[in-house]
């Protein structure tokens, strides 16, 4: 899911176009199939949607392999609670968890949910070591937390910076994942292109923001 299956079904239905006339049953069949394809990314992109004011909605696209190892990598020497804003199926989850890390994935998809919590117990890890709640993270208090790792649309980075801002502790570390934070300095990043994460202290965050303000 690289490329946007919108986009992908846009071109797909071009082709199909150009031969109607000279394969009207394979192009019959293909249509239907896309159309199928298309249903089954609405069914797990979409749900809970409806909960989340139309500014802040981001769908569904999973981390890569390349990806989720550069945010382990930022992750190093780190411990604690960790929470996976928009978790989907789990992935950042448990290779956190895998790594120590007590973690939760908040995501408003109840199917997405509901398959990371069937994996999770299916690879027996304790509740109390990684969870997954149907919850919307926009209105949850995320003090708690000293690691947070997310992979979200680029017009929502701004507004999330200034909520988790105002609620991480000093010693928290937010790691983004393919699009950084507009109005943040990163202390380290690992990875390119599509691959590339971030990671952000708050106490050098905190510190960076004072000094701006006094200028």
């Amino acid at each position: 899911m690289e490329d946007s299956v919108e986009v992908i079904l846009q071109h797909k239905s071009c082709e199909l176009s150009r031969h109607t006339e000279e394969k009207p049953l394979v192009t019959a069949a293909s249509g239907a199939f896309l159309a199928g394809v298309y249903g089954l990314w609405t069914l797990f992109a979409l749900p809970g949607f409806r909960k989340v004011p139309i500014c802040l909605k981001v769908p569904y696209l999973p981390s890569s392999r390349t990806q989720t190892q550069n945010v382990m990598k930022l992750l190093r020497g780190r411990a604690g609670c960790l929470a996976d804003l928009g978790s989907g199926d789990g992935r950042l989850v448990f290779a956190a968890t895998a790594k120590g890390f007590h973690c939760t994935g908040f995501e408003i998809n109840s199917i997405l949910t509901g398959y990371a919590r069937v994996k999770s117990n299916w690879k027996g890890i304790p509740s109390s070591t990684a969870s997954f709640v149907n919850q919307d993270f926009w209105k949850t208090d995320l003090s708690k937390y000293n690691n947070v790792t997310v992979f979200l649309a680029p017009g929502v980075m701004e507004v999330l910076g200034r909520k988790l801002e105002k609620e991480l502790p000093d010693e928290a570390r937010v790691i983004a994942c393919r699009f950084p934070f507009p109005d943040w300095t990163p202390t380290a990043t690992e990875g390119e292109g599509l691959d590339q994460t971030w990671a952000y202290d708050m106490n050098v965050i905190r510190k960076l923001s004072t000094q701006a303000a006094m200028k």
